[in-house]
Order: C-alpha cells, then structure tokens, then sequence
C-alpha cells in the first residue's frame, strides 16, 4: 500500500491537489550493517519496531562482518517507523534486512512502496551492489544515501554514482544516519523524485 487517501491525485513534489491525509511507504535497505536500524529510529517519531537478535558463532560463516566487527545485533524481519514529512503528509518506514538469507522477505515488504533510501558505507560500497540491482530490476525509484562513517573514504556524489552504475539522475546524498534532521532530508529528496517518477511514468502510459 503506497498510500492512504480519499482519492488518488498525487503531484511531482509529493503533494496532494488536495488536503486529505496522505501516507507513503517507504522501504529503507542496504548491506549488512550500513546503518538502516539506526536512521529508521533516528527519524520516527513513534518508537519504533525493531526485530533485532544477538549475531551467534552459527552466522559467523555466512554474515560479512568485515568493517562492522563492533557490530553484536541484527535484523532479522524488519524495522517500522513513522515520521510527518509535514501536516498531511507521513511516511511509513519499511527497513529491510540486510543479509542474503533474507531476501525473500523483500518482495513482501516492497509491495507498494513509493520508492527506496539504499543506505551505502563507502568502506564497504560493493554491499550496495544488490539493493540497487533489485529496486532497478522492479522500477522502484529509490535514491542511494552515503552514510558517512568516522574514518570512511569521503566520496563525492558522482564519484559513489559512477562507482555504483546508477541509471542517469538517481540521486545520491550524503547523509549521518543518527541525526534526525540528516535523516529527514533524505527523505524529503525521495519523495520528491519518486513523485516526479511515478508522475512521468504516468503521463508516458496515457501518452
């Protein structure tokens, strides 16, 4: 479910013709350990659910913990929370986990999504990789956030765009995952471009 209103019409900047409440769903993914967890509980303003468990000696062989060893918990189905982009207008936030393994969640928790935030870590681009293949893949519009790590390569955004071969204007922001402010804007940028995708792509189909 994309949104909830009393009617459908929807503008390029990610506002109604009209003052109805609107509710959008938001899916926030990335690899192992990029900070998803911890934007969705930096930006909502309810608390937020998480499904966490302790990392055990069994995952050792199949989660990469390379560049993250400081990190003792993941997530295991997803995170949700909810932010007031402004009056009539909240996101839904949908984190996803980050491992292989559970992948086959995806497909459910990206069922009507308005788009994406992939959250990157420049030390560990590469983990981007597949995120970015599926909402490509599926034309979820989604923009890429550098969360920028004490210690990390600092990358411009062109650099993180041609490191990654994102189509042409897939935005790509730098963002601190543990600022509420930092988070927003984030969100605010995709919201923007998914309107103004989903806009274009609805003009193309009646052209």
């Amino acid at each position: 479910m994309a949104s909830e209103r009393s009617d459908s019409s929807f503008d390029g900047n990610g506002e109604g013709a009209d003052t109805a409440p609107l509710a959008l769903k938001i899916l926030v993914a990335g690899g192992f350990g990029v900070g998803k967890t911890t934007l969705v509980g930096a930006v909502s303003e309810i608390r937020p659910l998480r499904t966490e468990e302790q990392l055990s000696q069994v995952g050792e062989s199949v989660d990469d913990t390379g560049g993250v060893a400081q990190k003792t918990t993941t997530t295991v189905a997803m995170d949700f929370g909810r932010i007031t982009i402004r009056s009539g207008l909240s996101l839904y936030l949908f984190g996803t986990p980050g491992q292989d393994r559970f992948w086959f969640l995806w497909d459910e928790l990206s069922q009507g999504a308005l788009g994406a935030v992939v959250l990157a870590d420049t030390r560990r681009l590469e983990d981007c990789f597949p995120a970015v293949d599926y909402f490509e893949h599926r034309r979820i519009p989604f923009v890429v956030a550098v969360n920028c790590f004490a210690g990390a390569r600092n990358y411009g955004a062109h650099e993180v765009s041609q490191a990654l071969d994102l189509d042409r204007g897939t935005p790509v922001v730098l963002c601190d995952a543990r600022d509420r402010d930092s988070g927003k804007e984030v969100l605010i940028r995709l919201v923007e471009y998914a309107g103004r995708m989903h806009t274009a792509r609805l003009l193309d189909s009646v052209g």
